[in-house]
Formats: C-alpha cells, structure tokens, sequence
C-alpha cells in the first residue's frame, strides 16, 4: 500500500465498527442480518465521508491564512 487515506474513508473501520455495534445489540437480544450489517457499514461510511466534508470546510471557512 503506497496511498493513505483519513481514517473516516475506511470502510474496514466502519465495518468493524458496526460489527462491534452488532455484538452489542446481540448481546441485548437484537439480531442483525447479514444484509442489515452491510447496509449500514455503507451508510457509515457514507456518514463519515460526508461528515469529513463538512470538517474540511467549516475548517477552510475558519481559517486565518489564505491557500497559497
């Protein structure tokens, strides 16, 4: 691997995350399907990026210096 990417891009990240999620809710009763799980690690994902986004540019508008 020769590219890096931030860590809200991840889809591994967020599918672990959401398998986390699913462990939890399994423990209190609540079963998630296999479809049920990816189509919410695709909606975290989604999440993330939008939500990086929006960082970058709340963080440009902020900004005191110009882009140069």
């Amino acid at each position: 691997m020769d590219t890096t990417k931030p860590w809200w891009k991840s889809k591994t990240l967020w599918g672990a995350f959401v398998t986390l999620v699913a462990a939890a809710l399994g423990l209190a009763g609540i079963d998630l399907a296999d479809t049920e799980r990816e189509a919410l690690t695709e909606m975290m994902a989604s999440l993330g990026a939008a939500l990086g986004g929006l960082i970058a540019l709340v963080g440009r508008i902020s900004a005191r210096s110009r882009i140069g």
